[in-house]
């Protein structure tokens, strides 16, 4: 039994680096928004699983040993012959925000076929999470799409991230439209404000929310950089603040955030979650803030991800502070 299987892109991030004196060098980390939140979920103490391609490379043999270093299942991971392993290269600002290069003409991740899938792990699972990325094109999104119904249809808890890359997709458009297959499967939805603007076309969180809540998402997660987290879900809605830290690679905040989200609640239905008291619920969303802000702290993705002492520790001086 796993408590979190993720399927979706893994690749590489080659994240700038400065070395002394010298030019600007590039740093291979593992990557992919699936593999992150897994990551996440594992290093916390729970058990995740993968389900995706890469290539026949060396990126790919190096992305395939990330994942059992970090006690993450590779059953579900699938090797090409024909197509390399996706690359992106991360441009870092001063603040610690990014953008991305995408090397994908085609990338593995996107020749993930229906017939490629282990519906029996999905089966032995109890969340279910990907990501729009999968959905941008064919034969991956048929895939994606299969894996989503296959888990309704089993009652898993179904979780999903746009996680919105304007350089994978041809038009906002198509991006709007292929988002939208998603989160009609989708019983936690993560967010950024700017997602949030695409799918429901207002920079309002309020209005947004309470848009998609009515399209049958139960547990709505904006997330809101260094400002924290707004949520929404049945027993209330609100906002937290997250933890001040020195930001210098906001990669694999988010991730780190929806892993630790569902870390805390992997072990309860979606009923559950929607039956606590607002301040049990903001007490989720705390804890994934602190999740989220360490992660900043340091370069890459997966290698950045807090533990559980981390998290707590962090959240302990601010209750000392307070």
């Amino acid at each position: 039994m796993f408590h979190v299987i993720a399927l979706g892109e893994l690749l590489i991030d080659f994240t700038p680096v400065q070395l002394g004196n010298q030019k600007l060098v590039f740093e291979q980390n593992p990557g992919g928004a699936p593999a992150n939140v897994l990551a996440a979920v594992a290093k916390l103490g729970k058990s995740a699983a993968f389900l995706g391609m890469v290539g026949e490379d060396q990126f790919g043999r190096f992305l395939k040993n990330v994942l059992l270093d970090n006690n993450i299942d590779v059953t579900g991971l699938k090797f090409s012959d024909t197509v390399h392993t996706t690359l992106a290269f991360v441009h870092i600002f001063n603040n610690g925000d990014r953008s991305f290069s995408f090397y994908r003409n085609p990338g593995a991740d996107m020749m993930l076929r229906q017939s490629d899938i282990d519906y029996d792990m999905i089966r032995q699972s109890k969340v279910f999470h990907f990501g729009s990325i999968s959905l941008t094109h064919e034969p991956v999104r048929g895939a994606t799409l299969a894996a989503c119904q296959f888990a309704k249809d089993h009652g898993l808890i179904i979780s999903y991230d746009p996680n919105y890359r304007a350089p994978l997709w041809p038009s906002i458009l198509q991006a709007k439209e292929n988002i939208a297959l998603g989160l009609q499967f989708a019983d936690i939805l993560k967010i950024s404000e700017e997602e949030l603007e695409i799918i429901t076309g207002t920079k309002d969180l309020a209005s947004g929310a309470s848009i998609i809540f009515q399209q049958g998402v139960k547990v709505v997660l904006i997330t809101l950089g260094a400002q924290g987290c707004y949520y929404k879900y049945a027993g209330g809605e609100g906002s937290i603040t997250s933890f001040a830290v020195h930001a210098i690679d906001t990669t694999g905040a988010g991730d780190a955030f929806l892993g630790a989200f569902l870390y805390q609640t992997s072990e309860m239905r979606i009923d559950d979650i929607c039956s606590l008291q607002n301040e049990e619920f903001a007490a989720l969303i705390r804890f994934s803030n602190a999740a989220g802000a360490l992660t900043t702290t340091k370069t890459g993705a997966i290698p950045a991800l807090p533990s559980l002492d981390q998290i707590n520790e962090l959240r302990q001086q601010f209750v000392i502070k307070k």
